[in-house]
């Protein structure tokens, strides 16, 4: 009998094969795993009407914890994006995006190791939005006018942006949290406070409230967004565990993983009360379905983060010391790594191959400890 039942949802595009190749890699870790095969993607709209059908979110709720590959959002059905529709019907509030050096990737920077904290419900991304000479944007027009707010010209778009209490102390309080439990030093709350006074001003105001609750045992401080952005460029070691409303840290996040790497190696993580969505942040690629070629490396790294999620840390380092070992060997990698490396793809393995690699690490490692 399974000591863990999992939801997972291979996606579309190249979802399939990279997470064919994570469910062989995690079964080589020795944790027992019982993986339940549930669908979403652009692939179910002839057949179920929607790309995310309601037995996936059945499954995932009854889980509690869903690994997915990468789907393809599609134009003109009305669906924004599955992964948000998934965050919002789940209430995974805290997306997590840890952004660390690993060697032979070719990145630009090295001894990276950030904490990506991003609320995941509230902010721009909540979808609150009025099209432009729509009766709602002509009565937020009005509105704003009338009260003193300020003129919008009548040929807007209008999005909401909104940040509640609510939301913004239970995403500071899980980024504290985090730290005292991953032996993280700082957190740092980021914002544009000194313009957005009344939302990104409210964050300020309740994360400086939850510090206090944290002082003596993690350090706190608060920098704007662009500012933070120059300082990630200029010197990324003064940055450890950072927290950030939905659309700076949608934008921060991706520009650390382009400091180490890449969407490619980035992992990520969809976090709720109740449940938790493993995925990682990279597109489907739909060009490159089919032909083996996929490098797996992010969706690997997703997994650690699940496997620590399910209580199994030694596991879930051990995967990771396995990617690293692969990585640095330099021997049996995906066409994107070696072009990074070398200027070419001669000599590049597929996935299946690279899977092989880092289940053969660990194997290793197994008998070494044996």
């Amino acid at each position: 009998m399974a000591l863990h039942t999992v939801t997972l949802i291979p996606g579309d595009g190249i979802g399939p094969e990279i997470t064919k190749a994570m469910r062989r890699v995690v079964d080589a870790t020795g944790v027992a795993i019982e993986w339940e095969i549930a669908e979403a993607g652009e692939h179910l709209l002839k057949s179920e009407g929607t790309p995310l059908p309601q037995a996936t979110i059945d499954a995932v709720r009854r889980n509690k914890v869903a690994i997915k590959g990468p789907v393809t959002t599609p134009v003109g059905t009305g669906f924004r994006s599955i992964n948000v529709a998934l965050r919002k019907e789940l209430d995974l509030y805290t997306n997590l995006r840890p952004a660390f050096s690993l060697p032979g990737t070719g990145a630009r920077y090295e001894d990276v190791d950030i904490v990506i904290v991003r609320e995941n419900t509230e902010d721009l991304y909540a979808g609150v939005e009025f099209e432009e000479g729509s009766p709602g944007a002509a009565g937020i027009i009005d509105y704003c006018e009338r009260a003193g707010a300020g003129t919008i010209r009548p040929d807007s778009g209008i999005s909401i942006k909104p940040l509640s209490v609510t939301g913004s102390r239970r995403i500071v309080k899980w980024a504290f949290e985090y730290a005292l439990a991953n032996g993280r030093k700082r957190v740092c709350a980021v914002h544009k406070a000194n313009i957005q006074k009344f939302s990104d001003g409210l964050f300020l105001r309740v994360a400086r409230e939850v510090a206090e609750e944290y002082e003596g045992r993690v350090e706190f401080e608060d920098r704007i967004v662009d500012a933070t952005c120059m300082g990630l460029v200029l010197d990324p070691g003064q940055f450890d565990v950072m927290v950030l409303p939905n659309l700076y840290g949608d934008i921060v996040s991706d520009l650390c993983a382009g400091m180490v790497g890449g969407l490619g190696i980035a992992p990520g993580a969809n976090i709720g009360e109740q449940c938790a969505v493993f995925e990682p942040v990279h597109g489907s690629a739909p060009k490159h379905a089919g032909k083996g070629i996929a490098n797996p490396t992010a969706e690997l790294l997703t997994a650690s983060l699940m496997l620590r999620h399910l209580g199994e840390p030694d596991a879930a380092a051990a995967l990771v010391d396995a990617v690293r070992a692969v990585l640095a060997e330099g021997e049996q990698v995906t066409y994107d790594i070696q072009r990074i490396k070398t200027g070419s793809t001669e000599g590049s393995v597929g996935t299946e191959a690279y899977a092989d690699a880092v289940i053969a690490q660990l194997q290793k490692k197994g008998q070494d400890h044996g």
